[in-house]
């Protein structure tokens, strides 16, 4: 692959252009749209090669400054070609050759600014804003620590109505699309006469192009989106928020692999506007920010709602009692106990599919996808089996491919075989299930949420999906299944990430007067994060956290990149990651461990490996990626395909 580079081109006679316009020129026997970077009276080329740009688009503002730095960042921290980076920031349509629909070039009024509370604000939430108020007009980073169901929403609300009283644009960033419709709702009722721009990928076309460009004309006093709204150019720039931020969504894990929370907060500090980071759970980096001293904390400690508390949170020794399709007695009992009361009920269980693995227990044969290193999941409507990593599908088997043995028998249990178990166990009562096989049709999800909070639903089964941001009034009981699962696992992050979800789905009950309670089931309840959960004490946990990191030698307290390669032979993998860190001398602040296969080793036809460096000097390590990547871009061999992942949160 040869190294990406700037190109340059001929202004023709009587066209004037600027750093951030879009231009169509040629680009060998075709034509392209590219970003004017830099405008320069000389070239290192001779002047009858520069080809000259043909056309300037006009159909949308020009790319601002400071647009243009924020793409200039993430090129450099990232180490991706700057070219690929400002291709990568915008929607597909303005980077086509074809003219922007008609429909989205309507101009908008700004949209009127009157601000219509929802809720009163308690002392603490209105100290809270006062704080916050005071830190407009100038950079600030703040970590708002509220507990489930302390009004975050409703403090993110108040600082927009001063943004938009003052004429400014207010960022908000979520995790999950399917998150966007309720907070879009709260939004719009709170702020009738506004203009708000929605922006993610499931949108079409023409929404998705008239979204950008109302938020570059400055039109849109409110942008709502997921983490690919951190990169939308915005003129009047006043405020950003950052909800759930501890959210793994908001990074980016195929070509510019960016984390839009760390870009929120870099942007933030180029527009000169305060950064609000919200969570009940705060990630570890953003805690240890805190504890370094370079983000503010806010902390709020009660619920909103009058009379609302914190959920009695409990364990269930599975070593103890015995387990009904999964469930213990009491967990049952729990759910009974609701249903007289005409309450709601959760089940969580973040594994969605009928059963995890279909196997052969005279042989031990279990069905795995061809193209990856994964059990293949059993769906029950279909009655197929599913990849939950590539996607590939395929029938169910008459008969074990290995013995012969005609009774294969599922294993496990996801979302779909709870619900058949409540359904049975419960024959009265109305089971929604919500995954993301349940949520496919657009709105789906939506529809489903508002019956809930009408009380269309007496128990409910679901995924993480359910444990994000949602309020239903009636619920009061939460059961998880499977939680020691993460336990398990050999990802340094997983106790962290345990700990948030379950935090979070724990945050649904009990949202109003009537007391909540949570039932966790598991073979280690005496687990120290249990105990934490138990007393909903995020702060002693994480710093048990950040002592184990800290001893283990694992990021934040370190840095961290992977060198990945993926190959149709893991031998090829593996001998590429070897002759990568041999190109460049490491110094002596980064380590460079050897190169291994990944935990899934083939995914969808591929084999993979990876090669991680560690250093607790950023500049250091950056300095030495960018040597590395300017290697790797003359050198890579055919047949091998390569990223660097700076910063990853993921190693399966």
């Amino acid at each position: 692959m040869p190294l990406p580079r700037l190109f340059d081109y001929a202004l023709p006679e009587g066209v004037e252009t600027a750093a951030g316009d879009r231009i169509v020129v040629p680009f060998g026997n075709r034509s392209r749209i590219g970003v004017v970077i830099e405008t320069g009276a000389a070239s290192e080329l001779a002047a009858d090669r520069l080809k000259p740009l043909i056309e300037v688009r006009n159909d949308a503002p020009r790319l601002s400054a400071d647009w243009l730095e924020l793409m200039r960042f993430l090129s450099g921290y990232y180490q991706r070609p700057l070219g690929e980076t400002v291709v990568a920031a915008l929607p597909p349509r303005l980077r086509s050759l074809k003219p922007l629909p008609r429909k989205a070039l309507e101009p908008h009024a700004a949209g009127d600014a009157r601000f219509a509370p929802t809720h009163a604000l308690t002392a603490e939430q209105s100290a809270v804003v006062d704080r916050l108020r005071a830190k407009l007009g100038g950079f600030a980073a703040v970590l708002l620590h509220g507990i489930t169901g302390s009004g975050k929403t409703e403090i993110y609300l108040h600082l927009i109505a001063r943004v938009l009283e003052r004429g400014g644009q207010a960022l908000v960033l979520v995790p999950e699309i399917s998150l966007t419709p309720q907070l879009e709702a709260r939004f719009r009722e709170a702020f009738p006469g506004a203009r708000i721009a929605l922006m993610h990928s499931a949108l079409e076309d023409v929404a998705r192009t008239a979204a950008w460009l109302e938020a570059a004309r400055g039109e849109a006093g409110i942008i709502l989106g997921t983490r690919l709204a951190a990169l939308a150019p915005l003129p009047k720039l006043a405020l950003i928020v950052v909800d759930e931020e501890h959210d793994p969504s908001f990074k980016q894990q195929e070509g510019l692999r960016y984390s839009a929370r760390d870009a929120a907060v870099y942007r933030a500090s180029l527009a000169r506007c305060p950064v609000v980071l919200g969570t009940a759970t705060p990630s570890l980096e953003t805690w240890f920010n805190f504890r370094q001293g370079r983000y503010e904390r806010l902390e709020l400690s009660a619920r909103g709602a009058p009379g609302a508390r914190l959920p009695a949170v409990r364990t269930v020794d599975l070593r103890t009692v015995p387990i009904e399709h999964g469930f213990a007695a009491a967990s049952l009992e729990a759910i009974a106990q609701r249903l007289a009361r005409g309450e709601q009920s959760l089940v969580f269980i973040n594994r969605r599919g009928y059963a995890p693995v279909l196997t052969c227990e005279a042989c031990g044969w279990c069905a795995a996808c061809s193209r990856c290193t994964a059990h293949l999941v059993l769906h029950s409507p279909d009655r197929r089996l599913h990849c939950h990593h590539c996607g590939a599908q395929s029938t169910l088997p008459r008969e074990c491919p290995t013995c012969g043995n005609v009774d294969l028998k599922p294993m496990g249990r996801g979302t779909q075989r709870v619900e058949e178990t409540l359904v049975s166990r419960f024959p009265q009562a109305r089971v929604l299930r919500i995954d993301r096989d349940s949520a496919r049709r657009r709105g789906e999800l939506a529809r489903t949420l508002d019956g809930i909070r009408r009380g269309e639903g007496d128990i409910l089964v679901g995924t993480q999906l359910l444990a994000k941001g949602h309020d239903f009034p009636n619920l009061t009981l939460v059961v998880a299944l499977n939680a020691d699962h993460a336990l398990l696992a050999t990802d340094y992050r997983a106790a962290e990430r345990l700990f948030a979800v379950l935090s979070q789905v724990a945050g649904r009950a009990g949202r109003r007067e009537r007391p909540g309670e949570v039932l966790v089931q598991t073979r280690y309840p005496a687990h120290p994060l249990f105990a934490a959960l138990s007393r909903h004490d995020f702060a002693g946990f994480a710093e048990a956290q950040l002592a184990e990191r800290r001893a283990a030698g694992f990021p934040p307290c370190v840095h961290e990149a992977a060198l990945r390669a993926e190959a149709p032979q893991l031998a090829s993998a593996l001998a590429f990651l070897r002759e990568s860190a041999a190109l460049v001398e490491p110094p002596g602040e980064v380590r460079v461990f050897d190169p291994v296969p990944h935990l899934m080793t083939r995914r969808a036809g591929l084999e993979r490996a990876q090669l991680v460096m560690q250093s607790s000097s950023r500049p250091a390590l950056q300095a030495h990626l960018a040597a590395l990547c300017a290697q790797l871009f003359e050198t890579a061999p055919r047949g091998v395909r390569w990223h660097l992942d700076v910063d990853p949160i993921e190693f399966d």
